[in-house]
């Protein structure tokens, strides 16, 4: 699956019409199956599903999937997943069936205590300099291949301290990316989330539930991000551009003089 498909279009400019060709994600629902139960329903860009499942799973709380399979249908895909018994129960206390529109990441939860989920604190110490965060955000620009197809995707990456930029992936919605990402990372604790979308409360949650203790994006944070962020003991660092980026939270992993003096 290559997650976009060559679309016809009408091109006008200054007056004269050209008949072309666009290349566009694809959006189909996504079923998160559990045990032979549908847990949730995703708008997502069907491509890296068993990423997708796997990191929703452990961005959820409920471990590793024993198993996962995907399966096409005619009007959607199932990524079907078996989790141990003691897991599963665990699903019977929190049903999440629902259709989720790509951009929200909380549909489906039926309390406002479930929306303000306390998540861990995370207790890695890796630090960046800012030419790591240049770096990173480079790489993140150049790696979207599937944006500079459709220009209509977001991307989630992990920057490694020691190899750079390890993995990407990219989907319509900023959370499936981002559990994606999740999903194809072993170990989320040795370096950074970066992200080319807002940084919403629950980019912050998903990450928190990773171990990643910093979060880079390009563009700005909520005010509910940040303070789940400071919670979280995670650095949040946004509105980050070339050589210029703001810290809002635990400036103490960033290797800079001025880091002190940020709030």
């Amino acid at each position: 699956m290559t997650g976009s498909r060559a679309t016809n279009a009408l091109t006008v400019s200054k007056g004269c019409a050209v008949q072309t060709t666009r290349a566009l994600p694809e959006e189909v629902p996504v079923a998160l199956v559990y045990n032979g139960t549908t847990q949730a329903v995703m708008m997502a860009t069907p491509c890296d599903l068993v990423d997708f499942g796997r990191g929703f799973t452990r961005t959820e709380g409920w471990g590793t999937p024993d198993s996962i399979d995907v399966v096409a249908h005619e009007n959607g895909i199932e990524v079907q997943m078996w989790l141990p018994e003691g897991e599963a129960e665990t699903l019977a206390t929190r049903r999440r069936a629902m259709a989720g529109p790509v951009g929200c990441g909380l549909c489906g939860i039926d309390s406002l205590e479930q929306a303000a989920r306390t998540v861990p604190a995370v207790t890695a110490t890796a630090t960046l300099t800012p030419t790591q965060i240049a770096s990173a955000m480079r790489a993140l620009r150049d790696g979207q291949a599937l944006h500079d197809k459709t220009r209509a995707v977001h991307a989630a990456a992990f920057f490694d301290l020691k190899q750079g930029l390890v993995a990407i992936r990219e989907d319509v919605g900023r959370h499936n990316a981002l559990d994606k990402l999740i999903g194809a990372t072993v170990d989320c604790t040795v370096g950074a989330v970066v992200l080319t979308s807002r940084v919403s409360v629950e980019m912050v949650q998903k990450s928190a539930m990773a171990g990643a203790p910093v979060i880079l994006a390009v563009s700005a944070p909520t005010t509910l991000a940040v303070k789940t962020a400071e919670a979280a003991n995670i650095t949040l660092v946004a509105l980050a551009r070339d050589d210029t980026f703001e810290v809002f939270t635990h400036p103490n992993r960033i290797q800079t003089e001025e880091a002190s003096d940020v709030a």
